[in-house]
C-alpha cells in the first residue's frame, strides 16, 4: 500500500497519462451567474435551386419512409413541387401532413404529433415558414419520446421544461420565408390557448439537422409576408445583441446538459446578429417594394438564417416575450395578406410593434449597442449623445416602419388601455425571454411599455 501511494504520488497528474488523476472540482452549483457559452445550430445548405437534393438526402440517410409537414397555403404552390419531384426522383417514400396551422396552438401541435406517431417515421422534412418548421419538430420530438405528456418540455412555467435526452430522427427544414430563422434554431413556439399566451419548447435537441436555405422559394411570399418575417429578422438581431451577458445570467448550470438554448448576449452570436441588421438595413425595404428583386430577397433569406444562428444561441428578449400575448389575446384582426381563417396578429408584427418602447427602456444599461445598431439602420449618430442612445434608437425604428406601411401600434390591431392588464399577465410567464432582457422590469414598467406602444407615430 504504501509502495502504490508512492507511485500515485510520483505519476504525471495530467488527465491524459493518468486514471488516477483528480483534482477537486470547481461546483458550478455554487456559482450564482453562469461562466460559459455554446453555440449550437443546425448544418445549413443554400443556393438556388438546392431544394433538388433533399431526395439525396434522404437516400443518403437511407431514410425508409418520410414525414413531410407543410401547410394548406404553401402544398400546391412551387416550393412543395420541387420537394415532392425530389422525393419521387430518389424514390422516397413519404406521407404529407398539410395541416399545419399558421401560427400553431397546442391543439395543432398535438394534431401534428398524433400523426407522426401513428405513421412511425425515420426521417421529417418540414416546407414552409416557421409555423411549420416549429410544428415539425414537436412532431419528431414526441413521436420520438411516445411516453411523455404534452407538458413535459414546454418551457417552464407553463410546462416542466424538462431537458431532452431520447434521439430524434434526421430533419431537413426548406423555410420559405425570410423570418424566424427557424431552421437553424432549436426553438418551438406555439399558441398554448388554455392561457392566450405564446409559450414554445427551447432545446438544442430538437434543431433541424440540415437547413436547406432556397432563395427561390422566398419569390413567392406576398408583400406583408416579406415585410413582417423581416420585422422578426430586425428584432432577432437588436434583441439578441442587446441581452444581458450571458456571464451575467444565472443560474449556473450543475451540469452541461442544462445551460438553456437562450443563454444571453455572447461574442460569436454578436457577429452574427450585427450582420444580420446591416443586412436588414440595406435590403428590406427593396424585398418588400419589389417582388422581384432576387438580389433583396435571396439576402434577407439569408440574414433571416443569420439571425437565427445569433438569437438562437444568445436568445431575444422584451419584444418577444410582450409579443406572445399580443398575438394570443388577438380579437379580430386579420394581417392582409395572409391566407387563414381566423384572427391572426403575425409574430413579426407583433414583436415588432413595441420595438421603440422597448430599446427605450432598455437603452441605458447598454447604450453603446444601442446607439450603435441606430448607426447601422441610418441614424446620424456623430453628435449624438450617449445618455440618448434609446430614444435615438427608437426614433430609427419609428421611421423604419414608417417608411414600411406598419399598423400605428397596438390600438390600431385592436387593442385599448384596458387590454393592459391582460397583456402584462400574458407576459409575466415569458421568463426564459424576458429574464433575457438588460434591465429587470416590474409589472408596472411593463403596463408602461405596453401604453406606449399603443401609438407609434
Amino acid at each position: 500500500a504504501h509502495l502504490l501511494r508512492q507511485l500515485q504520488r510520483a505519476a504525471c497528474r495530467c488527465p491524459a497519462h493518468s486514471h488516477t488523476y483528480s483534482q477537486a472540482p470547481e461546483h458550478a452549483a455554487l456559482r450564482r451567474t453562469d461562466y460559459a457559452f455554446e453555440m449550437a445550430v443546425s448544418n445549413i445548405r443554400y443556393g438556388e435551386g438546392v431544394t433538388k437534393e433533399v431526395g439525396m438526402d434522404l437516400q443518403n440517410l437511407d431514410a425508409r419512409k418520410v414525414c413531410v409537414m407543410t401547410d394548406k397555403n404553401l402544398c400546391q404552390l412551387p416550393p412543395v413541387k420541387a420537394v415532392l419531384n425530389s422525393l419521387a426522383k430518389n424514390r422516397i417514400t413519404f406521407q404529407m401532413y398539410d395541416d399545419v396551422r399558421v401560427e400553431p396552438t397546442d391543439q395543432s401541435f398535438m394534431d401534428a404529433i398524433t400523426f407522426a406517431k401513428k405513421e412511425e417515421f425515420d426521417a421529417y422534412v418540414a416546407v414552409g415558414g416557421g409555423s411549420v418548421i416549429d410544428t415539425c419538430k414537436a412532431a419528431n420530438l414526441y413521436a420520438s419520446s411516445p411516453e411523455s405528456d404534452f407538458l413535459d418540455y414546454v418551457n417552464a412555467p407553463i410546462g416542466k421544461g424538462k431537458s431532452v435526452t431520447v434521439p430524434l430522427k434526421p430533419f431537413i427544414a426548406v423555410p420559405t420565408t425570410a423570418g424566424t430563422g427557424s431552421e437553424t434554431t432549436g426553438i418551438a413556439i406555439f399558441d398554448y390557448k388554455e392561457l392566450k399566451v405564446k409559450t414554445g419548447i427551447a432545446s438544442r435537441a430538437i434543431k433541424p439537422t440540415l437547413g436547406m436555405i432556397d432563395p427561390l422559394h422566398t419569390l413567392h411570399m406576398p408583400e406583408r409576408v416579406v415585410a413582417n418575417g423581416g420585422f422578426d429578422v430586425l428584432c432577432h438581431a437588436l434583441e439578441a445583441y442587446t441581452a444581458l451577458p450571458y456571464k451575467m445570467r444565472s443560474p449556473c448550470p450543475s451540469n452541461p446538459i442544462n445551460r438553456p438554448a437562450y443563454q444571453g448576449s455572447n461574442p460569436i452570436s454578436d457577429v452574427w446578429a450585427v450582420h444580420a441588421l446591416r443586412i436588414v438595413a440595406k435590403y428590406l425595404k427593396r424585398a418588400v417594394r419589389m417582388p422581384d428583386d432576387h438580389e433583396a430577397r435571396a439576402n434577407m433569406h439569408l440574414a433571416s438564417a443569420f439571425a437565427g444562428i445569433g438569437f438562437g444561441n444568445a436568445g431575444v428578449h422584451l419584444c418577444h416575450g410582450m409579443s406572445y400575448p399580443i398575438s394570443g389575446l388577438v380579437k379580430s384582426y386579420k394581417a392582409k395578406d395572409y391566407n387563414v381563417d381566423h384572427p391572426l396578429v403575425p409574430h413579426g408584427l407583433s414583436v415588432v410593434l413595441t420595438s421603440p418602447a422597448v430599446f427605450t427602456f432598455t437603452a441605458e444599461m447598454c447604450p453603446e449597442r444601442h446607439l450603435e445598431a441606430a448607426e447601422i439602420l441610418g441614424a446620424d449618430i456623430r453628435t449624438a449623445k450617449i445618455k440618448d442612445a434609446g430614444l435615438i434608437l427608437a426614433d430609427t425604428l419609428r421611421k423604419f416602419l414608417f417608411d414600411l406601411n406598419v399598423d400605428d401600434g397596438l390600438a390600431a390591431i385592436g387593442y385599448s388601455k384596458a387590454d393592459i392588464p391582460a397583456l402584462v399577465k400574458g407576459t409575466l410567464p415569458q421568463e426564459r425571454v424576458t429574464k433575457l432582457a438588460p434591465r429587470p422590469q416590474t409589472e408596472e414598467e411593463l403596463s408602461a411599455l405596453f401604453e406606449a406602444s399603443m401609438k407609434l407615430y
